[in-house]
């Protein structure tokens, strides 16, 4: 009330919020909090600030929780263009997306489109941050354990 609805530190106490929701499940309210956010980063941040680009894949991963798979694709799509484009290919939170990306198309048996995205991301990860990295590891088990099921199918 002090600072207003779209004063960036209420814009962050709500996506604590929603992140809240969304680790109990509660998808739906989480998913409502999540669009108000992402609406209010736009006009207040614009659409290319680091933090509304959050805000869109935190929507899209909601939205892929409800297997809400087709919106999930074109919000996470559309944040994988921005943040390259804006924050380049290297970017951790571009190496977020492009992962994401891969684990819906994952979902929606796009294997092909998937493992190729995944694998771009794993080794930009591992040029970037080394295989070592906190980040990197379980990106590379993911995709080898999915290249595995893949070879075997």
């Amino acid at each position: 009330r002090v600072l207003g609805e779209e004063h960036p530190n209420t814009l962050t106490s709500m996506s604590n919020l929603a992140l809240i929701f969304w680790s109990q499940g509660r998808w739906k309210e989480a998913e409502e909090l999540e669009v108000r956010v992402m609406e209010m980063k736009k006009r207040v941040l614009g659409e290319e600030n680091p933090d509304t680009l959050i805000s869109m894949s935190n929507l899209a991963q909601t939205f892929a929780n409800q297997g809400r798979w087709k919106e999930a694709e074109e919000l996470q799509a559309k944040e994988l263009g921005i943040c390259s484009r804006v924050l380049g290919e290297e970017h951790p939170s571009t190496l977020l997306s492009m992962s994401n990306l891969a684990s819906i198309w994952k979902h929606q048996g796009r294997s092909r489109d998937g493992l190729a995205l995944l694998r771009k991301c794993v080794n930009l990860q591992k040029r970037v941050l080394g295989a070592d990295h906190p980040n990197a590891v379980p990106r590379a088990e993911a995709l080898a354990e999915w290249e595995e099921v893949n070879n075997s199918s």
